[in-house]
């Protein structure tokens, strides 16, 4: 877990630096420079974009994950498993291409009543969609060689970074709305350009199509990984962004701006725990490669106690203070309030479960994910049909909430039937107590105190005296106390020396 700490605090510090840019832009700038209906146009562009990529990629990026411990060597050039990787990539975005252009009739006509502006910008999701895969690509062959920290540091921050200098040249109305959408969907073409400009730098990607040796058995078992991860991933992404879609489609760009804005909030609570997720893959197919299940079981357990304390705290730093926090960027996003809290509920779910995806993912049992995948698109489409029109926003948030909490259990109860492993631990129970005492607390204190900023400083001391305080002193979760011990062992060394 010490590796894993490290890297995940590197890339959460990393990815919590693009957050503050994301919050500038979109809680400041984007209310300042925008309507609700064009926040929600420019994200329903990005979010298209981003399944755009999940649909091309065939599967290439688990494949890669998941076989690169398989086929590692630099001396032989891994086998030309790279170039067999970016083939895949390359025949999934021409048929996605084929697909998006020669159905677009169809797909304008399920905006056509509620969200018109889309119809006019169709096309700007092409550029994010080719980019983002090709760069999932290279973070993914970077990820296997556990180099993780540039493509966090230009996705997360230099990208927003570039966001908001055109958010600023906007609003200082040198460029138009119309040229800031052209622009925000061009420049996901620069992470792209650097991985690759990095990759080739560092002798890591190199093409040899005539030096394909892996063996057609290999092939063909990488071949079928792909397809099953490809469907999963997709449902994954379907799960997570399908309520945006509809959102559009029924109640309309304005609706899609709210709900899209705090489904980054919430997006921006899941930063450590995809770090840690994001880390551990490599790992758990080393273990699965030498079958320590032991060492799996612990980094199980590890995990799912870490995001635990963490998705917690930030439920309720946030939380006791919604009503002063969400008026922040304006008053109708207060209508937001009860979609932040059931989306959270399936998050914290989500992050309790810990690292269930991974293990599941890359054991041999991960047919099973894919079918379990498939019947949450259906369900989360359904119960959207049904929650959304009677609903609205809320109902959204309850179909995805409700949809993930599910999946999870189910892959949690499968693991522990088929490989005799949980992510459960004794401590946690107390945790989960400490947190819902704090949650009473904290609500009891919200009835009395009426003003805004006095009751954000009181909420935030009852969470740090009643939740991270005992925690700390009775040591209920241990990795994150010794880490907390070992950041004040640093910052008392360095004083000293000061």
């Amino acid at each position: 877990m010490g590796i894993i700490q490290k890297e995940a605090l590197r890339i959460t510090l990393l990815s919590y630096a693009g957050i503050g840019i994301g919050t500038l832009n979109r809680a400041v700038l984007f209310v300042i420079c925008f309507t609700t209906e064009q926040i929600g146009l420019v994200n329903i562009i990005v979010a298209t974009g981003l399944l755009f990529a999940q649909v091309a990629n065939l599967g290439s990026i688990a494949g890669i994950l998941k076989f690169f411990p398989y086929f590692k060597n630099n001396k032989n050039r891994h086998y030309g498993f790279v170039s067999l990787m970016l083939i895949y990539v390359f025949v999934g975005v021409l048929i996605c291409l084929g697909v998006f252009l020669g159905f677009k009739s169809v797909i304008q006509g399920l905006y056509l009543e509620r969200s018109p502006m889309i119809i006019e910008y169709y096309f700007w999701v092409i550029p994010i969609g080719v980019s983002y895969v090709v760069f999932q690509f290279f973070e993914a062959l970077l990820r296997s060689r556990q180099k993780n920290i540039l493509a966090v540091f230009i996705f997360e921050v230099l990208l927003r970074l570039i966001i908001t200098f055109l958010l600023i040249i906007l609003l200082l109305k040198f460029i138009s709305f119309e040229q800031f959408v052209i622009l925000n969907s061009s420049i996901y073409v620069i992470p792209t350009l650097i991985l690759l400009i990095y990759s080739i730098k560092i002798g890591e990607f190199s093409l040899t199509f005539k030096k394909i040796s892996i063996s057609k058995k290999y092939q063909k078992i990488l071949i079928q990984y792909s397809i099953f991860m490809y469907i999963n991933n997709l449902g994954i992404l379907l799960i997570s962004n399908l309520d945006i879609m509809m959102i559009a489609k029924y109640l309309g760009l304005s609706e899609t701006g709210i709900y899209s804005t705090i489904f980054f909030v919430v997006s921006a609570i899941l930063i450590p725990f995809k770090s840690i997720v994001k880390i551990s893959i490599p790992i758990v197919a080393e273990q699965w490669k030498y079958k320590r299940m032991d060492e799996m079981e612990s980094l199980y357990k590890k995990v799912s106690s870490v995001s635990l304390l963490i998705g917690s705290f930030f439920f309720l730093i946030i939380w006791l203070n919604v009503d002063f926090l969400f008026a922040i960027p304006g008053k109708e996003f207060l209508t937001g309030k009860w979609v932040f809290f059931f989306l959270m509920l399936g998050r914290l779910t989500d992050m309790y479960c810990g690292i269930n995806s991974v293990i599941f993912l890359t054991s041999k049992k991960y047919k099973f994910e894919a079918f379990f995948t498939l019947v949450m698109i259906f369900a989360i489409y359904f119960l959207n049909l049904w929650l959304i029109p009677s609903l609205g926003m809320v109902g959204a948030a309850i179909s995805t909430g409700l949809t993930i909490i599910i999946y999870n259990l189910v892959r949690l109860i499968f693991i522990y039937k088929i490989y005799k492993i949980h992510p459960f631990a004794k401590k946690q129970i107390n945790l989960i107590l400490l947190g819902l005492l704090t949650f009473l607390v904290g609500e009891a204190i919200s009835e009395i105190v009426s003003n805004g900023i006095l009751l954000l400083l009181i909420e935030t001391c009852i969470v740090f005296l009643c939740f991270l305080l005992p925690i700390y002193v009775f040591k209920i979760e241990e990795e994150s106390v010794n880490y907390a011990n070992k950041f004040i062992a640093i910052l008392k060394s360095k004083l000293v020396k000061s």
